[in-house]
């Protein structure tokens, strides 16, 4: 079992930043694929971002390369998802995901953490 909590959402202007954190405990964090989902109201949860066990393989969906950045630190148990240029399309609430593979979702899910773009 891997437990998963999110942290950081919140209400930003467009053009804003925010960092999501998730932090993980359970079984052993280096060993699996970790990625972040959104689902905006209304529609099917989406892949957003993903990164191997190691941290040097990234991958994002094409609507937020370039505006966001995925990372993780295996001593802290934690993988980052640091989003710049928010716009009002961001909005969702957005969730840390653990899995076997990259870009497809695992079986543990934390909560979800709202995030929400709008001036």
């Amino acid at each position: 079992q891997v437990q998963l909590v999110e942290s950081g959402g919140g209400l930003v202007q467009p053009g804003g930043s925010l960092r999501l954190s998730c932090a993980a405990s359970g079984h052993t964090f280096s060993n699996y694929f970790m990625g972040w989902f959104r689902q905006a109201p209304g529609k099917e949860r989406e892949f957003v971002a993903g990164i191997n066990r190691s941290g040097a393989i990234t991958y994002y969906q094409d609507s937020v390369k370039g505006r966001f950045t995925i990372s993780r630190d295996n001593a802290k148990n934690t993988v980052y998802l640091q989003m710049n240029s928010l716009k009002p399309g961001d909005t969702a609430v957005y969730y840390c995901n653990a899995g076997v593979k990259a870009m497809t979702p695992g079986a543990y899910w934390g909560q979800g953490t709202q995030v929400t773009v709008s001036s």
